[in-house]
């Protein structure tokens, strides 16, 4: 199964070791406003938003960072690094669930 999806697998390794290229950047990323931002961006605060904003309140890595690991930007870039790791395994296990649950994932009796 590596094999067959080699080149894929090596560009998502690539993205996850270029993430903390966004420590870089200024200001926040488009779509990563919280509730407070984005009444100042797009003027008001959509109400399924508002309903479970709270629900985002505890995040595993809160801002890319791992708590008390979170000085210098050799410590963020591995904050950065370790969660997109998890969103990769994350979305990965989710989407294979779906599948199997779904029938479509290889039948290898076939």
């Amino acid at each position: 199964m590596v094999k067959a999806y080699r080149r894929l697998l090596t560009a998502v390794v690539v993205l996850i070791i270029l993430s903390p290229l966004g420590l870089l950047a200024t200001g926040t990323a488009f779509g990563e406003w919280g509730t407070d931002e984005l009444v100042h961006e797009v003027g008001y605060i959509p109400i399924g938003l508002a309903k479970y904003a709270a629900l985002w309140k505890h995040a595993v890595f809160p801002d890319y960072s791992i708590p008390g690991f979170d000085s210098g930007f050799l410590a963020q870039a591995v904050g950065y690094v370790a969660s997109a790791v998890l969103g990769v395994v994350l979305v990965t296990v989710v989407v294979l669930v779906w599948t199997r649950l779904a029938g479509l994932g290889h039948d290898n009796n076939q």
